[in-house]
């Protein structure tokens, strides 16, 4: 084998081997990256307050974020099978039920805003005002479609416990115009638009909401509409992989003044979306 051969053959195995280091760098660097996985509500994600959240936690701690957004009884089912280090939700009773039974390590109040049943501007249910109990019962004689996020969501949970409230154990079935999407609050919202159909939102998200149609908020202001959510990091003591560290950073960042000024900032059109309350540890 003559000298340039030789050379050509050493340049090319150098080649590869710089290609092989090249395809390995962001492997590594993926590697070094620090993050947590947060199971927590489609209210979170699509009224956009973690597009302004998560940034702020990852430039104060060096800690990423990968949301996986659901309704609360799967976010919660996630944490029961170690699928996620994190859960960001919001149905008190679930939650403290899922801290009881050993799974989570602690849950603590984050943040709150309010349901609001949202329906077409003629109402043709009559159901406007401030009593959500006595709106169900209009619609659930009236005919008109009502749309359920049907997931087991917090959102479903709360119009479920509104339901029952009204006298009606189980709306499916019972209530003539009673439609279960199986979705997020965004479909959801976007399904009733396109029937002009009442629905129960939490008001983050119907702030973000821009496909509103004929759509507007029709009962407010009921104290039963109160809608807190918590934050709860995963026990590893049943899932020993859990990034208990990692989570319990976020789970202290969120409740700090720093925390609790990133989310009571997030405002559309000047209007916040949620109000932060941690330092109420009974919520």
């Amino acid at each position: 084998m003559t000298f340039r051969s030789n050379l050509q053959t050493g340049q090319r195995r150098l080649f590869a081997l710089a290609l092989a280091a090249a395809a390995l760098l962001p492997l590594a660097a993926r590697a070094q990256e620090k993050f947590i996985v947060m199971a927590s509500t489609t209210s979170t994600e699509q009224s956009g307050l973690f597009a302004q959240l998560l940034p702020a936690f990852k430039k104060a701690s060096g800690i990423a974020v990968r949301v996986v957004a659901q309704g609360t009884g799967q976010a919660l089912d996630m944490g029961r099978r170690g699928d996620a280090d994190l859960l960001f939700v919001h149905d008190r009773v679930a939650e403290e039920k899922f801290v009881a039974e050993g799974w989570g390590l602690e849950r603590r109040p984050v943040m709150y805003n309010d349901f609001v049943v949202i329906g077409p501007k003629a109402d043709p249910a009559g159901v406007k005002g401030h009593d959500v109990v006595e709106a169900l019962k209009k619609l659930a004689t009236s005919k008109e479609a009502f749309i359920s996020r049907g997931d087991k969501s917090g959102t479903h949970a709360a119009e479920l416990r509104y339901w029952k409230a009204a006298g009606i154990d189980t709306p499916v079935g019972k209530v003539a115009g009673y439609k279960e999407c199986g979705c997020g609050m965004g479909p959801a919202l976007n399904m009733a638009a396109s029937i002009n159909a009442y629905l129960l939102a939490d008001r983050g998200t119907w702030l973000a909401f821009k496909n509103r149609g004929e759509l507007t908020i029709l009962v407010e202001g009921d104290t039963r509409l109160f809608n807190q959510y918590g934050v709860i990091v995963v026990n590893p003591a049943r899932h020993p992989h859990v990034k208990k560290d990692l989570a319990q950073a976020f789970a202290d960042w969120v409740v700090s003044p720093a925390g609790q000024a990133a989310i009571a900032d997030y405002k559309i059109g000047g209007e916040p979306l949620f109000f932060p309350n941690a330092h109420e540890r009974s919520r």
